[in-house]
């Protein structure tokens, strides 16, 4: 089995973990404060995996570069922007079906991929992500009567638009994370991602602290009652990024987020187990096809 396999397999647990703590969470810190504490709290540990990779391993840093740096702050500034839209998404349907919108994000990846790194992907792995995208779709419609009307403010609706610029930003934010590590150059992509994890997630950390001192200074309080659930917050983020980084570092964006999409089986067994919130058989349906369609991703690409 390839390496970014297993490794973006782990991310997607990780973020879907992170993702059920933060829904969790908004109820007490807002969707600021939910958002922040992915990063807060996450960027220590990411310093720290840099120098243990250093010292442990004996890996060299990378130079960086002025591309590096573009790179960074376009997906750091993305990936804030699509974290704050996914939180509040949770506002608007449940936990499962507010993820599964985010999930359009595999094809707008590719297409960003191809645009900005000309990377292609083959035809049965087009295949595949159409038919994970069907699953999402089938999901996003599954809690209403069947009909032209209910399928257009489905697709077009609040909820819908929201996780599709959503979708688009991760996308924009995967593209620019694997372009700011392939960036530093050199033979190893386990530190050239950690690296690009360290300066990210230090740069939102300041941009969001600027944030919320000019919105609303209170959070700043919320956030510290609410330390230990924002820590682990914190801790499956950055562990999800890690694994995320290193994968897109070692396969193209398009693979490592379709692959992703697992993730929403994880959300899907939090929803009922944890939320208790009640499954439809067209959401269990779209969930298959989903599996169907990672499963025929890793047989075609």
């Amino acid at each position: 089995m390839e390496l970014w396999i297993p490794i973006t397999i782990a991310a997607a647990f990780c973020q879907n973990l992170r993702s059920a703590l933060q829904k969790h969470l908004q109820g007490a810190l807002g969707t600021t404060g939910a958002s922040f504490v992915r990063f807060g709290f996450g960027f220590p540990v990411a310093i720290v995996y840099v120098l243990l990779l250093h010292v442990l391993t004996d890996r060299p840093f990378p130079l960086m570069s002025l591309p590096f740096a573009l790179w960074a702050v376009v997906g750091g500034v993305a990936q804030i922007m699509a974290t704050i839209l996914l939180v509040h998404m949770f506002s608007l349907r449940n936990f499962a079906v507010g993820t599964a919108y985010s999930k359009t994000e595999p094809v707008q990846a590719a297409i960003f991929g191809f645009v900005l790194l000309g990377e292609r992907i083959t035809a049965g792995a087009v295949m595949a992500i159409f038919v994970g995208v069907v699953g999402v779709m089938m999901i996003s419609v599954a809690r209403m009567p069947l009909s032209w009307r209910n399928l257009f403010a489905a697709l077009f609706g609040r909820t819908a638009l929201t996780g599709i610029a959503s979708g688009a930003l991760f996308g924009i934010s995967a593209v620019a994370y694997r372009s700011a590590a392939l960036s530093l150059g050199g033979p190893d992509p386990i530190m050239q991602a950690a690296v690009t994890l360290a300066v990210v997630t230090t740069f939102q950390t300041v941009i969001m602290i600027a944030w919320m001192a000019a919105t609303d200074l209170s959070e700043f309080g919320r956030v510290a009652r609410a330390w230990r659930s924002s820590a682990m917050v914190g801790l499956a983020g950055v562990v999800g990024s890690a694994c995320w980084f290193t994968a897109m570092a070692l396969q193209q964006v398009a693979y490592v987020r379709a692959l992703g999409q697992i993730e929403l089986v994880f959300t899907f067994a939090v929803s009922i187990f944890f939320f208790r919130e009640r499954i439809t058989r067209m959401e269990a349906t779209g969930c298959v096809l989903i599996v169907s369609g990672i499963l025929l991703l890793l047989m075609w690409r």
